[in-house]
């Protein structure tokens, strides 16, 4: 349901000019850019996207994104969207394991099988960063990012449907 965009040049400890401020990851140390798919489970097309700054939270992007869900509909998502499964009845993100205690045998079960589940999703993950976009470094303007995620995401929509 999410990807990471940009890389860094580690080893920079400068700080961030004014204008490349608002795009500065502080965990990444970096100028950073966020991704979110939403991806259909059965076919592996992704049906939305949205981008952001890299310091933005993945359930706050989600949010902004404003996404239809269907009560009914099943959503699988990983542990970034931990508040998920308040808002939406058919969440299903990974239970966390409590502080300086193990988890629960079933709990990792489930966390497991969710994991078997979700590996479609990140099967499309993949597929996106053999263009480029989200493997290392975002060299090209910010603000057509969000449009050149939306064209790759129409390519690889197209070769699922027309598989030759």
């Amino acid at each position: 349901m999410e990807g990471a965009a940009g890389g860094c040049g580690r080893g920079r400890n400068r700080t961030p000019e004014k204008k490349q401020k608002r795009y500065y990851s502080g965990k990444q140390k970096c100028h950073t850019l966020k991704a979110q798919l939403l991806v259909d489970f059965d076919t592996g097309q992704v049906i939305a996207t949205a981008t952001d700054k890299g310091k933005t939270h993945d359930f706050k992007l989600l949010k902004r994104s404003r996404l239809p869900f269907v009560s009914s509909q099943l959503c699988l998502a990983d542990r970034g969207y931990q508040g998920f499964a308040k808002r939406h009845a058919g969440a299903c993100t990974p239970t966390k394991k409590p502080r300086k205690q193990p988890l629960a045998p079933d709990e990792k079960q489930h966390n497991r099988a969710l994991a078997k589940l979700r590996v479609r999703v990140e099967h499309v993950i993949r597929r996106f960063k053999v263009f480029r976009i989200f493997s290392g470094r975002y060299r090209n303007r910010r603000r057509r990012f969000g449009l050149r995620l939306n064209l790759i995401a129409g390519l690889l929509n197209y070769e699922l449907a027309h598989p030759s």
